[in-house]
């Protein structure tokens, strides 16, 4: 079973959108797709709220992203929220695997 992560980053003064800029420029996002079970890691901006970016992160099982959530990257990722003083909101979704 696959799952996706809707990740809300809010912040003031553009903060959401300069965070989502450094985590790409960084290397994060890039590393974060390479992780063995990473299938999505995108982020995407609400036309009605500048101050916000939108996070889509999937996974093929729990197992993938319990292994994610123990690696470095969480750390770094944990620092930038602090460096930009973000606030989080975070949906979970589960879908079935679809046979071909």
């Amino acid at each position: 079973m696959a799952l996706t992560i809707n990740i809300y980053y809010t912040g003031k003064n553009s903060d959401a959108l300069h965070f989502a800029e450094e985590m790409t420029a960084s290397g994060i996002v890039r590393d974060i797709r390479n992780e063995e079970g990473n299938l999505r890691y995108e982020y995407f901006f609400p036309m009605d709220d500048k101050e916000t970016v939108l996070l889509i992160d999937s996974w093929t099982d729990q197992k993938a992203l319990d292994i994610h959530h123990k690696s470095e990257m969480m750390k770094k990722i944990a620092e930038l929220r602090v460096k930009y003083n973000l606030k989080m909101r975070v949906e979970r979704y589960y879908s079935e695997k679809q046979e071909d």
